[in-house]
């Protein structure tokens, strides 16, 4: 017998050991493909089982729905939850709203900026480089979107609106509130009335090297 044989036989005898090793039941089992599907496993003949008493649920259970959702009741919350855990961070959002808006700030320019624009206008790189829809980027600084609940904003970012993909998966629940407090820090930038500010502040305003003449706050002296 020749070499080339006897390596042919191992080779059949191997391939016929795997396949007595093998059985139909390591594919066909009895499982269960559907929720409540009937069993006769169980007493109650139903497939799905209740929790056992005491376990433990694993991650943090989600109980706030205003927070989670941005409804209250079923309407649009606006305010921001009392606190948000940012980069790894508990911040209080009455007294740290600064903080909020810097990390609302950082997260809006990785995920929204490209589209809304940095100054929320609906103007982003991807509008300006041939981006054609038959509604465009959202604009912040429309009557109806600075009128809108807090809430509006947080929930399309988790869903997505139009052909604006849902973020939940991308962006964390804290971080698309501090990006909701940034969308509102931008059209109040874009709408404020230099009437309703301090000379102090108004000075700041003016003295800003990054604002150009023509973006000064209406009113604001020439």
């Amino acid at each position: 017998m020749t070499l080339r044989s006897k390596f042919s036989l191992l080779g059949a005898a191997a391939v016929g050991l795997m396949a007595a090793g093998c059985h139909t039941d390591m594919w066909v089992q009895p499982k269960h493909h559907h929720p409540y599907q009937e069993s006769d496993l169980f007493a109650d003949g139903n497939s799905s089982r209740p929790l056992p008493e005491g376990v433990v649920i694993h991650g943090k259970a989600k109980l706030d729905d205003a927070k989670y959702t941005g409804r209250e009741n079923g309407k649009l919350v606006n305010r921001l939850p009392d606190t948000l855990t940012l980069h790894r961070e508990t911040v209080d959002t009455r007294k740290d709203l600064l903080k909020v808006i810097e990390r609302g700030k950082e997260r809006y320019n990785i995920f929204c900026s490209h589209c809304h624009g940095a100054t929320g206008d609906g103007k982003g790189m991807i509008a300006l480089r041939g981006l054609s829809l038959k509604r465009p980027p959202g604009n912040f600084h429309t009557d109806r979107l600075r009128e809108m609940e807090l809430g509006h904003f947080y929930d399309v970012i988790t869903k997505g609106y139009g052909v604006m993909y849902p973020q939940a998966s991308r962006v964390k629940p804290d971080d698309r509130w501090a990006i909701v407090a940034y969308i509102r820090a931008l059209q109040m930038s874009q709408n404020m009335d230099a009437a309703t500010l301090s000379p102090e502040e108004l000075s700041k305003v003016e003295a800003s090297s990054n604002m150009a003449p023509s973006a000064k706050p209406s009113g604001a002296a020439k």
